[in-house]
Order: C-alpha cells, then sequence, then structure tokens
C-alpha cells in the first residue's frame, strides 16, 4: 500500500547508497527539513577505502557544512609525490602547494582517508536522517505522484524522491538509461590498491615507480602502521576490463602476475595482498551520460558524473554535486521537475570541467612503455622541480581544478568565510 504523499515543502526522500555523497545529501536535505532515509547495502558504515583528497569547490562545499575544521583533524601528513628509481632512489620531487593560493598540486592541502571523511560526514547526519544497512534497492516503478522502491529483502517503500548515490556501478542508473547504452568513456588504465604494514623506510612522500610496459607502482603512508600500495597499469584489453568483476583471488592473481617481474618492493607489496584489511580493483572510467534524472528519479556523485581518480576531483565532484542537488531541492521542494532541471542546468558546466582534467595522451606520457621513456620522463620532471616550475604554477594559477565555476549559495547556507 503507498503512503500518502507528504504536504508541499516537506519530502520523503530516499538515498540509495551512504557513502560520501549519499552522505552530503543526507546532511543538506535534513537541514531543509525533508525527511531522508538513506540506503547502504553494505551491513554497516562504510568507513574504509585508500586515500582521497579534497579541492577546489570541493573543500568550499565542505566549509560550507561547518566540518572542515572535522576534516583538518583527520588529514593524512602528506608532503609531496617522489618519482623514485628502482633503488628508491627519489629523482624528482613535486611537494605539496600549501599555501592557500592557487592550485593544488599532485598532493592536496587535504588528503585524508575516505572511511575517516565517511565518519565525519556521517557524525553529521546521523542524528537527522535515518540509515538502514545490509539492504539495497532492486527496483522501482514510479508514477506522478510517488516513486514506489522494492528493496533487497522483498519489502517496498513509497517516496517523493529516490536518490541513486550507489557509485560508478550504478544500478539505479541502469534502470534510467536506454537498454544497451553504455556510460563509462574508459582511457585504457587500470587500478588496484591494498595495505601493507609500514616500515622504517615508509615516509610521508608518496613514492611513484614507474616500470616499462606501462605499470606504475605508488606507495603511500597515511598512519604510523600501514601503507597504501597502488599498482597501475596500461592495458587496453578484455582480460583487464574483466578481471574486476571476478572473484578477489583471480583479481590478485592478475596483478601479481603482471607486476612479478617490476622490482623495487614489489615484492613486499604482492606478500602483502592476501593479508590486507581491503582490496580494490578497478578500471579508470568516467560515468558520461546526457540524462541525470527521469520523473521522481535522480543519479547523483558517481552515479551521475563519475570523473574518475586521475581527475583530482572525483570526491570533490560528489561533494559539490550533492550540495547543488539538495539546494535545488530545498529551494523548489514543491516543484521537482523544476529542481531537477536546475541541478542539471547549474551543475554540468562544473562537472563538464572537472571531467575535461582527465586527457589521454598526459595519461600515457605520465605511463611510459619503455625504459628511455622513463628516463626523459624523470629528468624532465628534475629539471622543473629544480627551476621551482610545478611550485610557482601551482601558487600562481588563477583557479583551481573545476575552472572558474562558482559554488551556489543557497538560503541558510553561509558563503565562503576565508
Amino acid at each position: 500500500m503507498k503512503d500518502k504523499k507528504i504536504s508541499t515543502g516537506s519530502l520523503r526522500v530516499l538515498v540509495a547508497g551512504g557513502g560520501i555523497a549519499g552522505q552530503a545529501l543526507a546532511f543538506w536535505l535534513t537541514r531543509g527539513g525533508h525527511r531522508v532515509t538513506v540506503v547502504e547495502r553494505f551491513p554497516a558504515l562504510r568507513a574504509s577505502g585508500a586515500q582521497v583528497d579534497l579541492r577546489g569547490q570541493g573543500i568550499e562545499a565542505v566549509e560550507r557544512m561547518g566540518l572542515l575544521p572535522a576534516v583538518r583533524d583527520q588529514l593524512v601528513d602528506e608532503a609531496g609525490v617522489a618519482f623514485v628509481d628502482s633503488r628508491g632512489k627519489p629523482k624528482a620531487t613535486l611537494m605539496a602547494n600549501t599555501s592557500g593560493k592557487g592550485r593544488q598540486s599532485l598532493t592536496s592541502e587535504y588528503e585524508i582517508m575516505r572511511g575517516d571523511l565517511v565518519r565525519v560526514l556521517n557524525d553529521a547526519t546521523k542524528d537527522g536522517a535515518e540509515f538502514v544497512y545490509g539492504k539495497s534497492v532492486d527496483g522501482f516503478d514510479q508514477d506522478s505522484d510517488h516513486v514506489t522502491v522494492y528493496f533487497s529483502d522483498g519489502t517496498s517503500g513509497a517516496y517523493d524522491l529516490l536518490i541513486g548515490a550507489d557509485g560508478q556501478g550504478s544500478r539505479i542508473r541502469r534502470a534510467l538509461l536506454p537498454e544497451g547504452f553504455d556510460p563509462y568513456w574508459r582511457v585504457g588504465i587500470h587500478m588496484a590498491y591494498w595495505f601493507v604494514p609500514r616500515t622504517a623506510s615508509d615516509t610521508n612522500i608518496r613514492d611513484t615507480y614507474m616500470v616499462p610496459g606501462g605499470r606504475q607502482i605508488m606507495r603511500r603512508s597515511h598512519n604510523a602502521t600501514e601503507t597504501q600500495v597502488y599498482f597501475v597499469l596500461r592495458e587496453d584489453s578484455a582480460e583487464a576490463s574483466a578481471i574486476h568483476r571476478a572473484p578477489v583471488e583471480r583479481q590478485q592473481k592478475f596483478w601479481a602476475d603482471r607486476f612479478r617481474d617490476a622490482g623495487w618492493q614489489t615484492e613486499r607489496f604482492i606478500e602483502g595482498m592476501a593479508d590486507s584489511p581491503f582490496f580494490y580493483s578497478q578500471e579508470i572510467a568516467q560515468v558520461r551520460t546526457d540524462t541525470w534524472s527521469q520523473g521522481r528519479v535522480v543519479l547523483a556523485g558517481d552515479a551521475a558524473h563519475c570523473a574518475s581518480p586521475y581527475s583530482g576531483m572525483g570526491v570533490s565532484g560528489g561533494l559539490v554535486g550533492a550540495y547543488v542537488l539538495a539546494g535545488e531541492i530545498n529551494r523548489h521542494a514543491d516543484d521537482l521537475p523544476t529542481a531537477l532541471a536546475n541541478y542539471d542546468r547549474v551543475l554540468r558546466p562544473f562537472v563538464d570541467a572537472i571531467q575535461a582534467e582527465v586527457n589521454p595522451r598526459v595519461l600515457r606520457m605520465g605511463m611510459p612503455t619503455n625504459k628511455h621513456a622513463i628516463s626523459a620522463f624523470r629528468n624532465a620532471t628534475a629539471l622543473a622541480c629544480f627551476l621551482r616550475v610545478p611550485e610557482l604554477v601551482a601558487r600562481f594559477a588563477k583557479e583551481d581544478r573545476g575552472g572558474d565555476w562558482k559554488l551556489p549559495v543557497y538560503a541558510d547556507v553561509p558563503a565562503r568565510t576565508a
């Protein structure tokens, strides 16, 4: 039996996905007076994952939430990025831009573990919204008044709005788009990451090691006992694209086989796979679609506009998108078609800008296929660092990623204070 429609100005909203975008949506929508339920398929708050960063408008979005001090308390100490040789000797080092001006460098001033950011957002949201874990959306029907949602436990419920914040592989997006439509823009690069025990040689500088064959290994340490390992592979093959859907054991074998001869600390990293608290394998891709909503169903975060890790704006894009979507809903609660149309109109220029940050040609230059190209890349980077070119470019850049797009101001939300 369908619930009665909630009175004008107060909507019953279901958010599918309790990640960063889902938490941010719950924060802003409950602040707007709406009844928000967040369903998350994991059995508890998914406060795990690797290191993420905040940049540009994403920092401002967190500041408007009043959560920047809480985020600062959880920041990872990463001073910069070093390109190292097979002995681990740095050949070039790019330091973070901590001036508070210009553009963030490869390392942001705001580096934080994904799990810590999720906890900060959830602590600010959990008392105002309902969170249901171990449950997901299996399907939905909608008419002019409601969207009826069918859950994985066999139950159903009626809502005024369903928001799909269920990530890059969104099932809700699949239901909205035409059958056979492929929303992914691929660049032929794959990544896996996991944790290993930290050793004395692991510092607060992120090490990047290039290997012939379009391979790259990154090591970064986020606390006194753990180090993150990233294997990155430039490969355009059906096997590489399919491996991310295979069982974890097969994924780990794939990555071990591709990197076993890489040198440096590869043996240590491969041995640490089995005991890591988590292991994640993914294809680097963007989500590009002209459709973010249909009726009373709308997409947010990576489900709508995943920019990929190489944009540097994946998390910031999710936070900004949640802010805009919630702001338009709060402004036009009695006119959802207008709210969702404005969401698209206001946000799309920003999304287009951050997605354009990913240039396949530049990515390929950063993943050389032979020793001579790797040596040339290191030498050019070392010279640029000696001349302080990256530092000066970052500090005096007029804008960060996302271009000159400005975060809109909605009612009862303070403009930037610093």
